[in-house]
């Protein structure tokens, strides 16, 4: 039986989600099945995998919903533990996966899970819960912030060794919001904007393949043989599609030209199939998740929800930002997938995770729904 303090969740999220997932699963098929069939002679080979993990993440987001968001608050410090202790077991050798360089799975064979994708939601709900109960500690540098930003260095620093620059990214600049929303003083992130990007340049020309990257970024037609491949045919792609697209399943540039057209690179496989007026819907859905997100978080009953609907609206925002940037060579390729859209389990269930907490914030929450 409902609460009678709850009200329904909010309409608009809900809908913008299920449209963005069930696009994405119809586009997980049509990129992938030209590859599947390549590879193993059965285009579902992707398809099945990928309804079993919506199906997954549905009953997740439903469960979550269903769940008094407070009580999140109370187990945050362990669930944070268990993913630090999850980040560091991934980076033993013989213990986590190894693919392309990066070593970010932990599991069996193609029965992953990807430690950095917990992690996002650990360090949200730990802040916001950390933050709601010492409200005024963030005047103070050293005995307020400072304290918060070695526990997102630690994270985040366990995450970039991996490596994976685009999900250290999205803890560091999500934290960043939820501490600035908190209280933290302007001045403070002022101060650290010099290391920051000192830190960001040295990492850059620390690694050869990252500077390479910068590079094929700046003049992708120049290395459009190695640095610049990806960039190349993800532009090819947008800019065939035209205004109305080639139609669905028309993609050219899944065929073997896009690695793994069904992951990073789906939203230009998209664009390329439903052009200009398809992409604009699927950035519209985004839209609308992130203006109710915000409005939630505007409008949470306690601190604590205020800052968690706002950390999972940041992560998902910003993780569609990034993606969308970096198959339009806004910003260098980071390798980060589009929720809801690219391939894989992981990421999808945490994401539905975290939407599920924000609707049931949003059951709590004072605003009109409809």
């Amino acid at each position: 039986m409902r609460n009678k303090n709850t009200k329904p969740f909010d309409f608009w999220i809900f809908a913008a989600v299920i449209l963005l997932l069930s696009l994405g699963t119809i586009m997980v098929f049509s990129s992938s099945y030209y590859f599947s069939t390549q590879k193993t002679g059965e285009s579902f080979m992707l398809l099945r995998p990928q309804l079993l993990y919506m199906a997954l993440s549905i009953a997740v987001m439903v469960g979550t919903t269903n769940i008094d968001y407070r009580k999140w608050g109370k187990i945050s410090p362990i669930i944070l533990m268990i993913s630090i202790g999850l980040l560091i077991l991934v980076l033993i050798p013989g213990v986590g996966q190894n693919r392309n360089g990066a070593q970010r799975w932990l599991g069996v064979g193609s029965k992953t899970i990807q430690p950095s994708e917990l992690a996002k939601l650990g360090i949200i709900m730990f802040l916001s819960f950390s933050l709601s109960k010492r409200k005024d500690v963030l005047q103070s540098f050293t005995k307020g912030l400072l304290p918060y930003l070695i526990l997102v260095g630690f994270v985040a620093g366990l995450v970039v060794i991996e490596p994976h620059l685009s999900g250290t990214l999205i803890i560091v600049i999500t934290s960043f919001i939820l501490l600035f929303c908190a209280g933290a003083k302007i001045s403070h992130f002022v101060a650290m904007a010099a290391p920051v990007i000192i830190g960001v340049v040295g990492a850059i020309l620390a690694a050869p393949y990252r500077f390479n990257r910068v590079l094929a970024w700046l003049h992708p037609f120049d290395y459009y043989k190695d640095q610049g491949w990806q960039t190349v045919q993800s532009l090819l792609a947008i800019g065939s599609g035209g205004i109305f697209g080639r139609g669905l399943g028309q993609s050219m540039q899944k065929y073997l030209w896009i690695p793994e057209p069904y992951n990073d690179y789906i939203f230009a496989v998209f664009s390329e199939e439903l052009g200009f007026m398809g992409a604009l819907v699927v950035i519209l859905l985004f839209l609308i998740f992130i203006w109710r997100g915000i409005k939630v978080a505007m409008n949470a009953p306690d601190t604590f929800g205020s800052l968690m609907a706002t950390g999972i609206t940041c992560l998902i925002g910003l993780q569609f930002l990034f993606n969308v940037a970096v198959v339009t060579n806004s910003i260098p390729p980071t390798g980060i997938s589009l929720p809801f859209f690219s391939y894989g389990g992981t990421s999808l269930i945490f994401l539905m995770f975290g939407v599920g907490i924000l609707l049931n914030i949003s059951r709590y929450s004072n605003y009109e729904r409809f």
